[in-house]
């Protein structure tokens, strides 16, 4: 009996460890916290956390300008420095200005060509008035000699038919009229003559006046070549990618350096499509660079693109072809950077930042849309 007894104590189970109620409080608090904290977590998403926008396809940009000469010709100088600063208007090279200066003389030169001409024509417009002057006297003195002859012959005509003068005086007086009468139109058809050339001396004056404002024209052209072979900075930044070498030939459009305004830096944000309900511009955002140890800075959005980033690709999609997939599109966002001068000074385009924007300010924007709709 004593054995069998033995062996069913043994075969029983182990009798359950009791909690303390220490223990039990532990798991409680512990209950009590997760579901405070699931429960704050929960508040923050629907009153803060879903109006969040987050994306990390962005990158800080910047409007370069790429300097190009308009002039051809060999560089004579270069003056600036890879990376250096520069302000706006400050020279960075100087081309061989000589063919330039060329062309602006030869301009010159064709203008005092112009304006001897001019004067020239002026002169012979002078002179052709004392011409016309001599033709006027002329012309009177022939009409005042077929007056005369006129008279003569009313004078001798009667007599002639009485026969006090002969037939033979009065046909030399009528042969004289006509002669007289004949060089009046000959003396009035030269002054016509001589009145006529005045107008196309005046038409040489202009022609030469004409020839001038054009060689003029090509000299302030001349001139404009002669100042673009000093190449200044459009605007202020920092010298970046130059190519240029001191020597070299360069060409009208060539690119040589590019100049980037590191004071107006900006980021460009490609949001999912899908983001975009309530994103407004003006709305404040978030900017966390990576180059700079997740450093975040302020900004805003400053302007939502027009249209998705494939629309302005060199070829944009043609969805009617082929199988279709619906992808979800994204847009870029430009974001304003509004960072303290130093952290301003650690960016440079091309680095990868991660964006947030607080779209709470548009809360119940969707509402209202649905609301217009249903009217």
């Amino acid at each position: 009996m004593t054995d069998a007894t033995d062996d069913d104590a043994d075969d029983a189970p182990p009798p359950r460890r009791q909690l303390s109620a220490r223990a039990k409080l532990i798991l409680l608090a512990l209950a009590a916290i997760v579901l405070v904290a699931g429960g704050l977590w929960f508040v923050r998403y629907q009153t803060v956390g879903r109006y969040a926008q987050e994306t990390d396809d962005a990158r800080v940009e910047a409007d370069m300008v790429t300097v190009a000469p308009r002039v051809a010709g060999n560089v004579a100088a270069l003056l600036v420095a890879e990376n250096q600063d520069v302000a706006a208007g400050q020279p960075l090279l100087r081309i061989d200005p000589r063919d330039a200066r060329a062309q602006a003389a030869q301009a010159q030169a064709q203008i005092a060509v112009a304006a001897a001409q001019a004067d020239a024509a002026r002169a012979q417009v002078a002179e052709q008035y004392a011409t016309i002057a001599q033709a006027r006297a002329q012309l009177d003195a022939a009409r005042a000699k077929a007056a005369y002859d006129a008279g003569e012959v009313a004078r001798y005509r009667p007599l002639a038919a009485s026969g006090a003068e002969t037939r033979q005086q009065l046909a030399q007086l009528e042969a004289t009229a006509r002669q007289s009468a004949d060089n009046v139109r000959a003396q009035s058809a030269a002054l016509a003559t001589q009145q006529r050339r005045v107008a196309a001396l005046r038409s040489q004056i202009r022609q030469g006046e004409a020839q001038g404002q054009a060689a003029r024209a090509q000299l302030s052209a001349a001139d404009v070549d002669v100042g673009a072979t000093v190449l200044r900075a459009p605007i202020a930044g920092r010298v970046g990618d130059r190519t240029v070498t001191v020597g070299q030939y360069v060409q009208p459009g060539m690119r040589l350096m590019s100049i980037v305004p590191l004071q107006s830096l900006y980021v460009t944000a490609n949001f999912k499509e899908t983001q975009l309900a309530l994103m407004r511009p003006g709305q404040p955002a978030r900017i966390r660079v990576d180059a700079l140890d997740g450093l975040e800075i302020d900004g805003r959005v400053a302007s939502i693109a027009p249209g998705t980033g494939a629309q302005f690709s060199i070829l944009p999609p043609q969805n009617a072809t082929g199988n279709f997939t619906k992808i979800v599109q994204r847009v870029p966002v430009r974001i304003a950077i509004a960072a303290a001068p130093a952290a301003r000074r650690l960016l440079v385009p091309g680095l990868s930042v991660t964006v947030t924007v607080d779209t709470i300010g548009a809360k119940g924007d969707l509402d209202r849309i649905r609301a217009q709709q249903e009217r």
